[in-house]
């Protein structure tokens, strides 16, 4: 049980650090948010100002979702962060703020990043 409120402790601190540090630097970009759950990730770009959301993005999203469906998640991540980039240019973003909420930036939330780069997305 104390470990579990540790990590809990941990999640919220971190949380709350990087949400002030976006507030701090977002200077009116958009946000993209990450969200990751076990099995599924999500993307969001999000204009704080308006309150709107601009574009989104998910594996369970028939674009994303292949005949391999969740096998591999790192591949199905890089691909949500190609498709993400792609639907935030249409709409005239070019230029993001990135929220990796309380997730460590290693593994699925790297991949997604790294792929909305080399779509054109700058953070």
């Amino acid at each position: 049980m104390k470990a579990e409120k540790r990590l809990a402790k941990q999640r919220s601190r971190r949380s709350f650090r990087v949400r002030n540090r976006v507030r701090r630097s977002a200077a009116g970009r958009p946000r993209l948010s990450v969200y990751r759950s076990n099995q599924h990730i999500y993307a969001q770009v999000v204009d704080d100002e308006s309150g709107n959301t601009v574009a989104s993005a998910s594996t369970l999203e028939k674009e994303v979702r292949g005949p391999g469906q969740y096998s591999e998640k790192k591949q199905s991540a890089a691909e949500v962060g190609k498709l993400i980039a792609e639907r935030a240019a249409e709409k005239g973003v070019k230029s993001v703020i990135f929220d990796r909420g309380n997730k460590k930036y290693h593994g699925r939330v790297a991949a997604l990043a790294e792929a909305a780069r080399e779509g054109g997305l700058e953070f």
